[in-house]
């Protein structure tokens, strides 16, 4: 193996990175970028814009691969238009804008990255709880300082009860969290049967917890599980968390909830708009606490993505099938390619 990372006789791999400059600027260290050049020749999304069909397909033209975050979709329009793209590798776990259909059609990989944000989102959830228990935003000084308004009691984490809706990696790591603050814990998943917390039916642990996080993964079964029915089996005065996906809530049930005073409140990092950011109908509402969809967005978490995605490329350089591959046994360009590597 050379210095470059490419054996003698294989040729050179281009790759596109489709990130925009801003998201470029907030991933990709200079340290980073340097090591995936020495293994392949770098093209990257020259602008702020995300690309997205034609202009996808264009900016990309001649690349082999295309490594892209998470803001960017790959419908069937552009995989038509990439004739030489061997694989498209999503620097998120989250494939749902890629037409895996298209793809497998046109013989082109998929790949994404292993989950290296469980703490991450794992933090922001405790933070979240805190800022419901206790008003935090809610009760942010005006420009009168406050006089005169006397602040809402707020409440302690400490013994109260919080459920899991999904009990994968990221609830594994809060419920750690949650406690070292003293709280209770049950969970639901209907994957598991054993758990290092109770495993009860859903309508148990929406009846029992004060705080109820929703971190199941999104798929046909999950979509719009919270709804009018069981945002109503939660317990009056709960709080409602969504740190997974804005699909599997059903936003008007949620509002009505809301509204009725039903739940005290919610936190939504996910939603129906672009980039799976919380809906405009909840930003200005004093009983939400809304980030925008920056769970995963810390630097150690994104810099654990961007190492997955350059260990990607830099297999498919040297003629092996990546980890993160999502449809190898569809995946005959990529295949040929490894199956003619000296």
């Amino acid at each position: 193996m050379s210095m470059s990372g490419v054996a003698s006789g294989r040729r050179r791999l281009k790759v596109f990175l489709a990130y925009t400059a801003q998201e470029f600027a907030g991933a990709w260290p200079p340290d980073t970028l340097a090591r995936l050049k020495r293994s392949v020749c770098v093209v990257r999304n020259p602008g702020y814009a995300v690309l997205t069909g034609a202009a996808l397909a264009e900016a990309a033209a001649g690349c082999d691969l295309v490594i892209g975050y998470r803001s960017t979709p790959c419908d069937a329009a552009a995989l038509k238009a990439m004739p030489e793209l061997l694989a498209f590798v999503r620097a998120a776990v989250d494939i749902s804008t890629i037409d895996l259909e298209e793809a497998a059609r046109q013989g082109i990989l998929v790949t994404r990255v292993t989950p290296g944000f469980f703490n991450a989102v794992a933090e922001l959830g405790m933070g979240v709880l805190v800022d419901l228990a206790r008003g935090i935003t809610r009760h942010r000084l005006g420009p009168n300082g406050g006089h005169g308004v006397a602040p809402a009691q707020g409440r302690e984490l400490s013994g109260a009860m919080l459920g899991f809706v999904g009990y994968g990696g990221i609830a594994r790591r809060m419920n750690a969290l949650a406690q070292a603050f003293g709280m209770r814990t049950v969970a639901h998943d209907p994957l598991l049967a054993a758990a290092d917390v109770d495993l009860l039916p859903l309508n148990e642990v929406l009846r029992q917890s004060d705080f109820v996080v929703c971190l199941a993964a999104a798929n046909a079964h999950t979509r719009h599980l919270f709804n009018e029915r069981t945002l109503s089996a939660m317990r009056r005065g709960a709080f409602f968390v969504n740190l997974s996906r804005g699909e599997l809530v059903v936003e008007d049930a949620l509002e009505r909830a809301l509204d009725s005073g039903h739940l005290a409140g919610a936190a939504l990092d996910v939603g129906s708009a672009a980039d799976q950011k919380p809906a405009a109908r909840f930003l200005a509402r004093p009983d939400v606490v809304v980030t925008q969809h920056i769970g995963a967005t810390t630097a150690q978490a994104r810099a654990r993505q961007t190492l997955d995605t350059i260990e990607q490329a830099e297999a498919v350089a040297q003629g092996r099938m990546p980890h993160g591959a999502v449809n190898a046994n569809v995946a005959h360009r990529i295949q040929s390619f490894i199956d003619s590597s000296p």
